[in-house]
């Protein structure tokens, strides 16, 4: 849910000029993302072929770090190529 509160959360942002609001609602996906990726399996082990789920996996992460790398560069901040 937080990758689908960011457009709102951006709009609100921009609209009060708070750019604290948008640096907080980052905060709040990065986190839920790595809460996420560490109970869940992103990658398939060894011989095991991708799953759909696995796809979808690799999706929400490259959504998760698509949306992080424009918010943190709409503040004016770098993100890094990789972690």
């Amino acid at each position: 849910t937080a990758l689908a509160d960011y457009p709102p959360a951006l709009a609100t942002a921009a609209t009060r000029r708070a750019p604290d609001h948008l640096a907080r609602h980052l905060v709040v996906i990065a986190d839920a993302f790595l809460r996420y990726q560490e109970v869940t399996r992103v990658l398939p082990l060894g011989d095991e072929k991708p799953s759909a789920a696995h796809r979808a996996r690799l999706a929400l992460a490259e959504a998760a770090g698509t949306v992080l790398a424009g918010g943190l560069s709409l503040l004016g901040i770098d993100a890094p190529e990789h972690l």
